[in-house]
């Protein structure tokens, strides 16, 4: 606790949305169990393990205390969440939660949704990887496989995109999608297909060949992803949705299952795409143990496969 404290007491608020404090990286004795996010104009304090009622007093006062020194005319709204596997318990310590709550990024614009669950619409870890995206999708077709709340395909289209597809199971995540296109003002560009990916390669492929893929599914999801399991399927389809040279960022949030685990599965089922880098993370999510942290791998297919080779049975 005391980590966190003593962070807490020179730490600096910005406009965009971003984590403030990371003990799940272990760089911070006693805290490895906090986090603390800021969705301006709301902190986050979420903990993986229960806070005695003395321990979140401790925390709250300190955050107001900080918050005071930094901003004494603005009121502090301060949410708390724990998590465990079993559970996630949420609770609005102070102030209030703007509704709709519009965070920014990099210039973009995002809806967010503190008091619901563990997924807030927005996942922070993810800023370097859209990044990528804004970067590299000028005049390009992207895919954006588990979109989610279509975070990179806002930034896609921030960086010229002339198309996106973005696919998810969840129609309710993609209506949010939509709104967070209308958000940053794409009323076209976009094809938003709420479809069980595993289901609907035939379609992909009509609307494809893309330049960029990009694929951030759940690690163990039940019913919809099991990353040991589901991987090797999608990776073994992805030559064939590619364009000439077209690129794919693989993401995979697991701390069990490390990098080597993730090329391997790219080397036996997709030998024509060929290992570029592993992104960046932000550095707010530095992590003593690198493969323990978000892995982002950045793949090329090779010049000489056309991306048109007929996958292995599924």
């Amino acid at each position: 606790m005391q980590s966190f404290l003593k962070v807490l007491s020179t730490m600096a608020f910005t406009e965009d949305a971003k984590r403030l404090f990371h003990g799940r990286g272990g760089y911070y004795s006693g805290s490895e169990h906090l986090c603390l996010d800021w969705f301006s104009p709301v902190l986050l304090l979420t903990s993986f393990t229960p806070l005695a009622k003395a321990e979140l007093t401790t925390c709250h006062q300190a955050i107001a205390t900080r918050w005071q020194e930094c901003y004494p005319e603005r009121p502090l709204n301060l949410v708390y969440q724990y998590r465990s596997a079993s559970e996630t318990v949420t609770e609005l310590l102070e102030g209030e939660v703007p509704e709709p709550h519009i965070v920014t990024e990099n210039g973009a614009h995002f809806l967010v949704h503190l008091l619901r669950g563990q997924n807030h619409g927005l996942f922070l870890d993810m800023a370097n990887g859209r990044q990528w995206v804004r970067h590299h999708a000028r005049h390009k077709k992207v895919l954006n496989l588990f979109a989610y709340t279509c975070g990179f395909s806002v930034a896609a289209l921030q960086g010229g995109a002339d198309e996106v597809v973005n696919m998810d199971m969840s129609k309710g995540a993609l209506a949010i999608g939509k709104q967070n296109h209308l958000l940053n003002g794409f009323t076209a560009g976009a094809r938003f297909l709420g479809h069980d990916i595993f289901k609907s390669w035939g379609k992909l492929k009509k609307l494809g060949p893309y330049d960029i893929i990009v694929a951030d599914p759940p690690s163990n999801q039940k019913g919809s992803f099991v990353a040991t399991k589901d991987y090797v399927r999608l990776i073994r389809r992805l030559p064939e949705l590619l364009a000439k040279q077209g690129e794919v960022l693989l993401c995979l949030n697991a701390p069990e299952l490390d990098t080597a685990f993730l090329r391997q599965q790219v080397t036996e089922a997709a030998p024509a795409l060929s290992y570029v880098t592993r992104l960046d993370n932000p550095e707010a999510f530095n992590d003593v143990s690198a493969e323990k942290s978000l892995k982002v791998l950045h793949y090329r297919l090779s010049e000489t496969d056309s991306g048109l080779v007929k996958p292995e049975a599924v």
